[in-house]
């Protein structure tokens, strides 16, 4: 590689700082820890809403990062949801507008061709962005066998995800099979249209998305997971794998 990419990370919201009682920009380390490691340049996007100045924060840099956090508004995928099921639903009422922004960060990811990793609530977001649908209470909408919110194993493998012989993870990770941590309540129904599911669970949840074969030969890297790999690199050299191909390719993309 030649300089070290600048990786656009999208932060949460918090209610409140640790100093004062403002709203607070809330971000694990360990994402940015996995881009360092990795040999990139993490940088917290702008907590704004303004199209102009996200698109500017996306040109100065060479690839996007979305982060897993709080739920999606349910208006935004879908506003028939009977109430036992959105109240199950844990959104911020006033998360700095954080839906608005990333859905912004998506759109402006695809005009600009910017290599994309989308984690957990940025992979359910991905695929809102496109017109896909979300479950907003897996254990209600999509009963399974599989335990898909392990809280206390966040650092686990709980359960295997299968591969397509031949799609990007399957190729980064040398592998047929993926063991994941999982601690989400939602999940993609089924992958929009510019997205194919390469990765499911043993009940057939969508677990990883790239985009279809087609388009992938025309665009840069982009791999959505709703997996935690930035909480399994200590441990698996696979995982570390999935940020290193990352940032390689945002490293191709600036160079």
């Amino acid at each position: 590689m030649g300089r070290p990419p600048l990786i656009l990370i999208s932060p949460g919201i918090e209610k409140r700082g640790f100093e004062f009682s403002d709203l607070s920009v809330s971000l694990s380390v360990r994402y940015e820890a996995a881009i360092l490691a990795a040999g990139g340049i993490p940088l917290i996007a702008p907590v704004t809403t303004d199209r102009a100045l996200l698109a500017e924060a996306v040109r100065r840099t060479d690839g996007v990062l979305l982060t897993g956090g709080d739920d999606i508004d349910p208006e935004l995928y879908d506003r028939t949801l009977p109430e036992n099921i959105r109240k199950t639903i844990a959104v911020t009422p006033d998360n700095g507008g954080r839906d608005e922004r990333e859905l912004v960060l998506i759109s402006e990811i695809f005009e600009q061709r910017k290599p994309v990793l989308a984690i957990c609530r940025g992979h359910q977001l991905l695929n809102i962005a496109f017109g896909g649908g979300l479950l907003a209470d897996i254990r209600q909408q999509f009963p399974s066998s599989v335990d898909h919110r392990q809280m206390t194993k966040a650092f686990d493998l709980v359960h295997e995800v299968a591969l397509t012989p031949g799609s990007l993870v399957a190729k980064i990770c040398g592998q047929r099979n993926l063991g994941v941590n999982s601690t989400h309540h939602q999940g993609v129904a089924e992958p929009a249209k510019p997205f194919v599911a390469t990765g499911c669970s043993a009940d057939g949840l969508v677990e990883i998305m790239e985009l279809k074969p087609e388009l992938a030969r025309r665009r840069p890297f982009l791999l959505s997971v709703q997996f935690h790999p930035e909480r399994l690199v200590q441990k698996h050299a696979r995982y570390r794998a999935i940020f290193k191909s990352f940032v390689v390719a945002c490293s191709k993309n600036g160079n």
